[in-house]
């Protein structure tokens, strides 16, 4: 029988730091501490680190990282400091009611440093790798708040508060994650396509320009052409002279002649990797095409540039996603699958008592099996919520407290109507389960040290596809753990398989085919996120699209890619109807598109010579 594939891909918007609509969905309210949680301190040589039992599991290992960031960065900084403490929750639920800050802390904060008592306070994602990263961000922070502490206790004048954030944000973003970063390179590809590029003033005064992305960008340049050394040399002038005239103090050279050549570098490495790529993404399905730069001054009501987390109904008939439209929060909108128009609005944060957020980093939820009802995922009184609402029953929403998990990141939604799968945490490891919706009961079906994440259900029940950090490069004993990739699990016997797509590159977001033969999912191999298809049976890969920009959610993690399985009828022909983002437009495209064999080598994606040097220099290191 000939099936009909309908995918919505969702492209890039902001980061793991989000602006203003990670906190509007706040506005208004108080912060009310419904847990109490009973610290205890593990004790390192630099660090105090502050956690309670459900942490337990995986607090040496922090404090094993922590370790391992001081001796990196005081290296890095030539600086050392006395005992710092660090503020451990064990998810972002617990991490909202911490009373280290009287501000309330949105869904897209994923760490802060107090710069007043200079500690670092963070939740656990789940995903290691992410902890180190958000570890490792916060730590330069540290660094950057005690040099300045230092030099001005030693009454030299840093004036680090006077720092723009692109540099104080985007310094912590590169030795964090180094050079190499696919979600970055995304933003910078896009401005350097459409010459939007930079100066130096318009990326210290023009919000558009998101301080983390670009300072990190820069740094990196900066970092490849002088030397890692310069980034802090310039760090360092910046605290004494400010910004334009520490380009010269530490660099030799103009910022005009530095934002100029870092400029032409992206056009050089940027321009060849976008040949023969899709420019034209196909119709917005919701949003509109961008106003030119210099029109784009004011963003109307209703005219969002937050539309996230897309899903489709099995059907196909709807498209639920999420959208900023109103101006104090993120809500979950239905629209009609083929025009894009908006039905209604299913839920509101700022309207419904029940719950406070919505989980909108992690997608819009998921369908039941009659297009009938929809599973997200909520956070009310210090916990997160399985939150189910009735499509036709306009309002009607069910909020469930799924017995013994503190934290749920994804749920997927089974095919029989009876069971969804989680991905969840009962410690700080995510983990998958089940919830049967009769019984109430919970059924554990990993548990271990990996990351396990983004369940989604074979057509016939049997198996979930999932993606994950275990495989050969992972070394628990070492904390070294592999990029995300794609596994499946037999529901009955709870045995794992790991599918073997790209080596050294990031899978997400895995969806399956209507006859159980493919999974159709996203990853980077190129260095551009695509989406692409693997045949389960034979490993059998097909790239689906070749953007310019990527195909990508609100982080590199988050879903951004939807799929619903209908057979072929005069009203729905067999096709495969992509719907994209890139990261200028930010909004879903409706594209029509045929697999193909996906490009395996590497070779047109070369980098200035500089920049291939200081990237080999970066895999002998262990600096960065």
């Amino acid at each position: 029988m000939r099936v009909a594939f309908r995918f919505v891909l969702l492209g890039l918007l902001v980061v793991l730091f989000l602006p203003l609509p990670a906190q509007a969905q706040y506005f208004g309210r108080n912060k009310v501490q419904w847990e109490s949680f009973d610290f205890k301190v593990l004790q390192t040589e630099h660090f105090d680190i502050y956690y309670y039992d459900q942490e337990a599991d995986v607090v040496h290992d922090i404090g094993r990282m922590s370790e391992r960031w001081y001796a990196r960065l005081s290296r890095v900084f030539n600086h050392s400091f006395r005992k710092k403490p660090i503020v451990l929750y064990a998810n972002a639920a617990d991490f909202h009611q911490t009373t280290t800050t009287g501000g309330l802390i949105g869904e897209g904060t994923g760490g802060f440093t107090d710069a007043f008592m200079n500690r670092v306070v963070l939740p656990l994602t789940g995903e290691y790798s992410e902890n180190d990263h958000v570890l490792g961000h916060e730590m330069v922070h540290v660094f950057q708040y005690d040099i300045a502490a230092t030099a001005n206790q030693q009454r030299r004048r840093f004036a680090l508060e006077a720092m723009p954030l692109w540099l104080v944000e985007g310094m912590a973003e590169y030795f964090s994650k180094g050079r190499v970063d696919p979600l970055t390179s995304m933003w910078i590809r896009d401005a350097t396509i459409h010459d939007r590029l930079p100066d130096l003033r318009k990326l210290t005064r023009d919000q558009r320009y998101f301080p983390y992305r670009y300072g990190q960008a820069l740094m990196a340049y900066i970092g490849a052409r002088f030397g890692d050394e310069a980034v802090v040399r310039y760090f360092l002038a910046s605290g004494v002279v400010g910004v334009e005239d520490g380009v010269e103090r530490a660099l030799g050279i103009s910022h005009k002649q530095l934002f100029a050549d870092w400029a032409e570098s992206s056009r050089e490495l940027y321009n060849p990797v976008v040949q023969g790529r899709t420019v034209d993404l196909g119709t917005p399905l919701v949003g509109k095409k961008p106003a030119p730069v210099e029109k784009d001054k004011k963003r109307r009501r209703g005219q969002s540039e937050l539309n996230v987390g897309p899903a489709l109904s099995p059907d196909g008939r709807y498209l639920a996603f999420l959208s900023a439209r109103e101006l104090f929060s993120i809500d979950l909108y239905l629209a009609d699958a083929k025009t894009g128009k908006v039905v209604r609005k299913l839920v509101s944060s700022d309207r419904d008592p029940h719950f406070e957020s919505l989980r909108f980093i992690e997608g819009a939820g998921a369908w039941s099996p009659d297009s009938r009802k929809l599973a997200f995922v909520t956070f009310a009184k210090g916990d997160n919520y399985l939150s189910i609402v009735d499509i036709e029953g306009r309002g009607n929403t069910e909020h469930i407290k799924v017995g013994g998990l503190e934290a749920i990141n994804n749920v997927a939604w089974s095919p029989d109507g009876r069971t969804i799968a989680i991905a969840g945490q009962t410690t700080g490891v995510s983990d998958l389960f089940l919830y049967d919706l009769e019984s109430k009961e919970v059924r554990r079906l990993t548990s271990d040290k990996f990351a396990d994440l983004q369940p989604a259900w074979s057509p016939d029940g049997k198996t979930l596809a999932f993606v994950t950090d275990r495989g050969a490069s992972t070394v628990v004993e070492q904390l070294v753990f592999t990029d995300l990739r794609l596994a499946t699990i037999d529901v009955s016997s709870g045995q794992v398989r790991e599918i073997e797509a790209f080596r050294g590159a990031r899978h997400i977001n895995p969806q399956w085919s209507s006859d159980g033969q493919w999974i159709y999912f996203i990853a980077n191999p190129e260095g551009i996120p695509d989406v692409y298809r693997i045949n389960v049976a034979d490993g059998h890969l097909e790239r689906i699209t070749q953007v310019n920009t990527g195909v990508a959610g609100i982080t590199d993690t988050s879903p951004a890619l939807t799929v619903a399985n209908a057979p072929a009828t005069s009203r729905s022909p067999s096709s495969k109807t992509t719907t994209t983002t890139s990261t200028r437009s930010r909004r879903m495209r409706a594209d029509r598109r045929s697999p193909r064999a996906p490009r395996r080598a590497r070779t047109r994606l070369r980098a200035p010579r500089f920049f291939r040097r200081c990237a080999a220099r970066d895999r002998k290191s262990p600096d960065i």
